[in-house]
């Protein structure tokens, strides 16, 4: 049997409505993108929606639309992919790297208090495999200190924490719609959340090159092509109509693994449901020493394997290169990063696959 890590959907109805909107609306910002922002709006319950191209679009517009800019300081976990620093760095911002919490891979927030200083202006939690933060703690801190809060939830489409959605538990919330996460857009595609009118105002001129309101030529400020396609959008309104069910499927797979998983070897299963968090599984993490062997073993078992993140943000060359970034100074990170491996999670996954894959994990500790 064969597994694959990720399995998107695009089914016929979604790619007749990608063709409808092609022949029948503006190639970008058509009827379906704002349809789909309120759509999004509605399902984050934030009062604005504003569709980019891409989760890092979305990360950086939130970022300047609350007046970040350059040398100044935004503190994020490393623990991510690249795309979670590449939002600001390029525009000058400088990356403050914090430790995460083990038992969750999300920002600590004891070590984002001790990572603040007057330069600081933002903090970045990332809701790390569709788990979200410490939102609570880091909206505490983030107070006392004048912070704005960007969440990256861009793999945390409906995860719920203490009954609200991510996308609306700070300043601002990103997702992401690359084809492998929770749902999609048929391609690149990413969204803005807040209830901020200003904020919402400002992302939207500066998706469409900084325009001035019902002007096609006057820009009044400095923006970008950050437009989402109209196609796109309409397959996220289909998309976005079964993400409850697909997030569903994906938590019953997860339980499965973790029945058929716990106390197989060395492994470290992934967080779990608590009273406050209620992930969508992005990803099934494992943790082991024993992570290349592993890998190997699943490789020859047709089981698609993820290595999440081998490489750490502050670890990546050009992050030691410009910012003198050093192994050691994220000491939970780097384990973290050393170990975690993810195994087949998508929503369509079959209970024969997801046994098909406990039977080889097990057939690797068994020998």
């Amino acid at each position: 049997m064969k597994v694959p890590i990720a399995q998107p959907v695009m089914t016929e109805k979604m790619i007749e409505a990608a063709a409808n909107a092609l022949r029948n609306e503006r190639l970008t910002l058509g009827e379906s993108v704002f349809k789909f922002e309120e759509a999004f709006a509605k399902m984050c319950g934030s009062k604005y929606a504003i569709a980019v191209s891409s989760g890092t679009a979305a990360l950086q517009l939130a970022l300047q639309a609350h007046g970040i800019k350059a040398a100044d300081k935004v503190v994020a976990p490393a623990m991510s992919f690249v795309a979670t620093t590449n939002a600001f760095v390029p525009f000058g911002v400088v990356p403050v790297f914090a430790d995460v919490s083990e038992k969750d891979y999300t920002l600590d927030p004891a070590k984002v208090r001790a990572a603040i200083d007057l330069k600081t202006k933002a903090v970045m939690p990332v809701h790390l495999y569709g788990h979200i933060a410490a939102m609570d703690e880091i909206n505490d801190i983030a107070r006392k200190h004048n912070l704005v809060v960007i969440e990256d939830a861009c793999q945390a489409h409906g995860a719920d924490y203490r009954g609200k959605k991510a996308g609306n538990l700070g300043h601002a919330g990103c997702f992401s719609f690359y084809p492998t996460k929770n749902m999609h857009v048929g391609g690149d595609g990413g969204m803005i959340t807040t209830n901020d009118d200003k904020v919402a105002d400002a992302c939207q001129r500066m998706r469409h090159c900084g325009r001035k309101k019902g002007s096609n030529y006057e820009h009044d400020i400095i923006g970008y092509t950050y437009r989402l396609n109209s196609a796109n959008a309409a397959v996220g309104i289909e998309q976005l109509k079964l993400l409850p069910e697909w997030n569903e499927k994906r938590r019953a797979a997860a339980r499965m693994y973790d029945q058929m998983l716990n106390g197989v070897g060395d492994l470290v299963l992934p967080p779990g449901p608590t009273k406050d968090v209620n992930p969508v599984y992005h990803l099934y993490t494992l943790r082991t020493k024993k992570r290349y062997e592993l890998k190997a073993h699943l490789d020859g078992k047709g089981v698609g394997v993820g290595l999440n993140y081998e490489t750490p943000i502050h670890l990546q060359p050009v992050y030691k290169q410009l910012y003198g970034f050093k192994e050691g100074m994220l000491p939970i990170t780097e384990r973290c990063c050393r170990e975690v491996i993810a195994i087949p999670m998508f929503a369509d996954i079959t209970q024969d696959q997801v046994k098909y894959v406990v039977e080889c994990v097990k057939e690797f500790y068994a020998k």
